[in-house]
């Protein structure tokens, strides 16, 4: 199962705390707080993944 998490600040203690209960072999990590983010790859990222985890 492909896994998308998508982290709109950066991951203070508890998403750090939580992620590895969500963790899958197929996970992909995108951070919206970086410089020069491929949006389109990412809305390719998002519709092929089995289950997108957004964190604020």
């Amino acid at each position: 199962m492909k896994t998308l998490h998508i982290y709109r600040t950066e991951p203070d203690e508890t998403v750090k705390t939580l992620l590895p209960a969500t963790a899958d072999r197929e996970d992909k990590e995108v951070a919206l707080y970086e410089p020069d983010l491929d949006w389109e790859a990412l809305v390719e990222d998002i519709f092929s993944a089995d289950k997108v985890i957004s964190w604020w």
